[in-house]
């Protein structure tokens, strides 16, 4: 065999010795996980803002609030209709003002006291918030993780190639470059693959970090807009 063709990457991989070749298999598992997170988050954030825009059209177009979350009702009941983050906030918190006033305005003493169905509503569209953003911060984790462990990985795989590599020079009479470049070929293979792991998962992480920043930033404004609005009709 030429050495070109011990160079070639597939021979480098197949000759690597059982370790690096477990680390490289850990790796590229890593990186395929790491991809198919990657294009769900992408398709996921991409509905999540078009749901967003959608709906924040929708809310300020000047309609009817009592008609507009029966609209919403409606269309989750007859159809396979995909509510967004923003409007299933809107409806913990429209359904739970409407509850506590319809609770209040049953009572023998009648009354109808707005700080405390502001309160609720409130209160539900918080919780609302913290489950969408659960949903949306879903595999952020997974994926800071393969980016700051993965480099590390793939130079311990690189580490134990090196040391195979010299530990072979102590069998030869005379160590030269084309005796221990094949050992060392191989060991190096271990931190691309980490890098190639790393990379894209690190830009991700920072790009879909930063997009869902925004989009909570939206949703907190939303909140704070529609309990004004909530309160200016309770009073």
């Amino acid at each position: 065999m030429t050495v070109t063709q011990d160079l070639s990457f597939i021979s480098l991989i197949a000759n690597a010795s059982i370790p690096v070749q477990l680390v490289m298999l850990l790796l590229l598992t890593v990186s395929v996980f790491s991809w198919t997170y990657i294009f769900r988050k992408m398709f996921a954030l991409r509905a999540a803002r078009a749901q967003t825009e959608t709906f924040e059209r929708t809310f300020w177009s000047g309609g009817n609030l009592a008609a507009l979350y029966q609209d919403t009702l409606s269309n989750r009941r007859k159809s396979a209709h995909d509510a967004g983050a923003m409007e299933r906030i809107f409806q913990a918190g429209m359904g739970e003002y409407n509850k506590s006033k319809a609770s209040m305005a049953a009572r023998p003493s009648g009354g109808n006291d707005g700080a405390i169905s502001l309160d609720g509503a409130r209160r539900a569209m918080r919780a609302a918030y913290q489950r969408e953003m659960d949903a949306l911060e879903s595999h952020l984790a997974f994926l800071a993780s393969v980016g700051s462990v993965s480099p590390y990985v793939g130079l311990l795989g690189t580490v134990w190639g090196i040391m195979n590599a010299f530990r072979g020079l102590a069998n030869v009479q005379q160590a030269t470059l084309a005796a221990v470049a094949p050992g060392i070929a191989e060991a190096l293979i271990a931190t691309a693959i980490g890098l190639f792991a790393a990379i894209p998962a690190v830009v991700a992480y920072n790009r879909y970090s930063h997009d869902i920043d925004r989009l909570a930033i939206r949703f907190e404004t939303f909140i704070e807009e529609f309990s004004n609005i909530l309160q200016r009709q309770a009073r």
